[in-house]
């Protein structure tokens, strides 16, 4: 996968909500290899709070859910006003089943049991057209993706590309650990064994270059790096 690719990829969150824990960890374990950050429930409710709270690029339901189904979140969230994408993943498959699916808003509808790689084209499909969040702001820090500019308190700092990554990188993923070798995989895009210290050699140069915002950039000892307020 070419690094533009994998770099836009990351940046997109899945909300599975599956009942199923065997199909769930499959789809969990084969979209994170594939880039996609994703965010798994197994019951209806759980999934309901999340796809009304939080924002996803594509949302994956099964219809029959314990507590509230498939089509209850998907009425829910298109009466809020959220249009990501929603693709219903069911053995429901009468004319019906999909008539009724897409009349409360879904876009797609494949039939259980599924194969992933019809899956994967059909999420591309969906997400097609989709780009990163253009402007990225923590403290006094902010980096604008289109232009690929960054700015401390109002002020542009120049970046390398490969800084530059990194930083919306880490940023797109605030607040949570980013380990050297996801790090390595995500932004350097290398699949195989390889000295991470270049990593540590990056962060460094950033830290000079962000000055006052250099203290958002947290070392995790032992794992990597994360960047919080």
């Amino acid at each position: 996968m070419g690094l533009s690719i994998n770099l836009q990829i990351c940046h997109m969150r899945v909300l599975v909500v599956e009942d199923e824990i065997g199909i769930a960890n499959f789809l969990q374990q084969g979209l994170e290899e594939e880039g996609y950050r994703v965010s798994v429930c197994n019951n209806g409710r759980e999934g309901m709070k999340l796809a009304l709270e939080e924002e996803f690029a594509i949302l994956l339901l099964d219809w029959n859910l314990p507590e509230y189904s498939g089509l209850q979140i998907c009425e829910s969230i298109r009466a809020k006003g959220i249009n990501s994408p929603v693709i219903f993943l069911t053995a429901r498959d009468t004319s019906e089943d999909i008539i009724k699916g897409l009349q409360a808003g879904a876009n797609d509808y494949i039939k259980k049991p599924f194969n992933f790689s019809e899956l994967l084209e059909r999420m591309k499909v969906q997400l097609r057209g989709k780009e990163a969040p253009k402007r990225l702001v923590l403290g006094a820090l902010e980096v604008l993706s289109a232009s690929r500019q960054t700015f401390v308190n109002g002020e542009e700092i120049h970046l390398t590309q490969k800084e530059f990554e990194l930083l919306s990188y880490l940023l797109e993923q605030k607040g949570e650990v980013c380990s050297r070798t996801k790090i390595i995989e995500d932004v350097w895009d290398i699949h195989f064994d390889y000295e991470t210290g270049v990593i540590d050699v990056y962060i460094n140069a950033l830290r000079k270059k962000l000055g006052e915002a250099a203290g958002l950039l947290k070392t995790v000892r032992g794992v990597g790096y994360m960047i919080q307020k």
